[in-house]
């Protein structure tokens, strides 16, 4: 009891502490401006004494400060629905106004401002005073908690009486490895993680497993299985279709729009969160009601139904908030640099190149959509939503350019560990209670790039086998990092679609050459069908036996006359796909369910003329990465197909013991289960469709209903 008792009186101590400091700094800010501004004073005609000038100076910002904490969360619910710009206008003039009152409730009755001036006065005031309480707070979770908890409150009661059962949040921790939590957990980098797991003596709260994604090991292809049910026909992250001439990649908001209607007219079903949920930081929405930072949605004009009041501007709305994110920005956007030039001076290896915008855009990831993300969730939880789906990208984009198992990657985990916990702590004020899931949608695996490592692209090594020149300086490639069209997307950007590689390449006989990590695709865009083996080898007899016997290069995919699918590898191995499990050939060194995940791959109508995966090294979980990163994912081969579910031990276990947990379509049926199981027969049980069943085409069921940002 004393404990509690003494943290509870820390705290108040800790707040009065800040409001003392705020009111210090506020007053000498005044006295400050008062000297440099002719049209404010601070004292009476005849003149003051120095005494009597800083007594009105801290009487006239302690009035000004009362006034704006009374009023401020007044005018905010008043003008929520004005856009961003206006509202920030109005700030100017409605502080000026604060100030005025200010200055006439002054028990000394000497201060004087005019009208233009107050606007200045004011403004500089409020800077001063949220830029010292933001800093003071900035590492205190527990005032920033109670602030949330204010500004929610508005949302709680505008929402109907919670339903009896518990809510449930998923918090997707892109990119995170099951062996690199395993690590965290067991190293002491993630403690919050760590105690549920029963790392303190205490009784584990819950249960860590593993599941294994499907071929393409990326956010795009796990999130709309995990979302929606279905990832059918998403090959990679990015793709070429051959029927519309346009290459499809996933974080593209048009192209996520679009794979999430598919997906919905696959499966005929809106989606996890159809419930009463919220989408946060996705891809794609799962037929969530709320919505914010969704990339399938960032292209189209906000309703009235979708809008979300947990996003950019709501968070922001909050100068606190803004600080507090801004101070952390330009801090990381430091560490990112230092930490970068450090690895040259190292000579470390591998390494790629960090510059030019990426500090900003590991910043975004790693601080701006982290807080955003996080303060959306908590909103949720205080509005008693029924589910919650979130994605943390902040580990997957730093372990692309500083490596999965690396110091700066290892930092990310530790402040995304404080983000769980400062969930968890919300979840003790929410008005039901709340089961927390974590989980990811892939791994990465190490490794040096293919360019790196032999001097020239995929793209350079197709070219040569078609009998093609090849330039002597090879292009970099895209990054497929989730992050950076999401930047885009926040700022109302157009997405960049200018690139050769996006550009439609129907009439040209060069082949298209796409890069996944360490997955590769080709295709022929002047060929209207997927070409098969013998198509392939009477265009260009020597493309499939180059790639093929690449040191670089572990499997082919390509379509048979003959076999209807054959795996291709080094010395001449072909390999029909009914085949493979008696005779693994090439997919031997990746390991169980290689076979399986090709197979169903090849069953796609948008797979590409060649898939290719790149060599893997069982031995060190090795790579090569088709593009600029040592730490990958998006095809066969390491830990990025080890993904993992930290579920509450009161839920069911996913898979019965001693069987597998596989594919993002297997994680949804689990997720969907827990829904029902919490929520009642409402929540549809979408155990229907086994894992293999027969894909239907795409097509809308008549008379359904798509979500609500349609």
């Amino acid at each position: 009891m004393l404990g509690v008792g003494g943290g509870r009186w820390r705290r108040v101590a800790s707040q009065v502490g800040r409001s003392v400091a705020v009111w210090a700094v506020s007053t000498v800010t005044m006295l400050v401006l008062a000297g440099i501004l002719p049209d404010f004073q601070l004292q009476s005609a005849d003149g003051d004494s120095a005494t009597d000038i800083a007594v009105t100076a801290a009487a006239g910002a302690g009035a000004f400060g009362l006034l704006s904490a009374l009023v401020w969360p007044l005018l905010v619910r008043l003008l929520l629905l004005v856009p961003a710009l206006v509202l920030g206008l109005l700030v100017f003039f409605l502080n000026g106004g604060l100030l005025f009152l200010a200055l006439d409730v002054n028990p000394a009755a000497r201060g004087a401002v005019a009208p233009e001036t107050a606007v200045v006065v004011a403004a500089v005031m409020s800077a001063v005073a949220s830029a010292t309480g933001g800093a003071l707070a900035v590492r205190d979770d527990d005032a920033y908690r109670r602030r949330l908890y204010r500004l929610a409150d508005r949302r709680r009661r505008s929402h109907p009486p919670c339903p009896a059962g518990p809510g449930t949040v998923f918090l997707q921790l892109d990119g995170v490895g099951h062996d690199v939590l395993a690590e965290a957990v067991e190293q002491g980098t993630m403690p919050t993680l760590a105690r549920w797991l029963g790392g303190d003596g205490a009784p584990a709260t819950h249960r860590l497993t593993p599941w294994r994604t499907d071929w393409s090991s990326q956010t795009g292809a796990s999130q709309l299985g995990i979302l929606h049910g279905s990832n059918h026909d998403v090959p990679a992250f990015r793709w070429y279709e051959k029927d519309s001439g346009e290459v499809v990649v996933c974080n593209r908001p048009t192209s996520a729009a679009e794979l999430q209607r598919r997906a919905v007219a696959h499966t005929g079903d809106g989606g996890l969160l159809s419930l009463d949920g919220a989408s946060r930081g996705n891809l794609f929405g799962g037929g969530a009601d709320e919505q914010a930072l969704v990339l399938s949605i960032a292209t189209r004009r906000r309703s009235r139904e979708t809008r979300s009041r947990a996003g950019y501007f709501a968070y922001f709305s909050d100068p606190a908030n803004a600080v507090r994110t801004a101070l952390s920005f330009v801090a990381e956007v430091v560490r990112e640099i230092t930490q970068s030039a450090r690895a040259r001076l190292r000579h470390v290896r591998p390494r790629v190149s960090r510059g030019g915008l990426y500090p900003f855009v590991r910043a975004f990831a790693t601080v701006v959509e982290r807080d955003v993300v996080v303060a959306a969730v908590m909103g949720d939880m205080l509005a008693g939503r029924t589910a919650v789906y979130a994605d943390l990208v902040a580990y997957d984009e730093v372990a692309h350019h500083s490596g999965p198992r690396s110091r700066d990657a290892a930092k990310v985990l530790q402040r995304l560990d404080r983000a769980v916990a400062l969930i968890e702590k919300v979840a003790e004020h929410a008005p039901r209670r709340y089961r927390i899931v974590v989980l990811s949608d892939h791994g990465q695996s190490p490794g040096e790039t293919f360019r790196a490592r032999y001097g020239l692209t995929l793209g350079d090594l197709v070219r040569a086998g078609c009998g093609l020149p090849v330039p002597r300086r090879a292009q970099r490639t895209r990054s497929g990092a989730e992050a950076r069209n999401t930047v885009r997307a926040a700022l109302r950007r157009p997405v960049e679609e200018g690139a050769e590689e996006h550009r439609p390449a129907r009439r040209r006989r060069e082949p298209v050459v796409l890069a996944s990590g360490n997955l590769g695709l080709v295709s022929f865009p002047d060929v209207p069908h997927r070409m098969s083996k013998e198509e392939i080898d009477a265009r260009h007899p020597a493309l499939l036996t180059t790639l093929a016997n690449h040191p670089g290069i572990g499997f082919l995919l390509v379509r048979s006359e003959e076999h209807g699918g054959v795996v291709l590898g080094a010395r001449g191995a072909e390999i029909p796909l009914d085949r493979l499990d008696e005779d693994p050939g090439p997919l031997a060194p990746f390991g169980p369910g290689a076979a399986d995940a090709v197979r169903r791959t090849h069953s796609f109508p948008h797979t590409a003329d060649i898939m290719v995966n790149s060599f893997h090294d069982p031995a060190d979980g090795e790579v090569l990465a088709f593009e600029e990163q040592i730490g990958s994912h998006g095809g066969l081969g390491g830990a990025q197909s080890k993904a993992f579910l930290l579920s509450p031990v009161v839920l069911p276990a996913p898979v019965e013991e001693g069987a597998e947990l596989v594919g993002a379509e297997h994680v949804h049926r689990v997720l969907r289960r827990w829904l029902r199981e919490s929520n009642g027969p409402q929540v549809p049980l979408d155990d229907s469709r086994p894992a293999g069943r027969e894909d239907v085409p795409f097509a809308v069921p008549e008379g359904f209903v798509q979500d609500k940002s349609a």
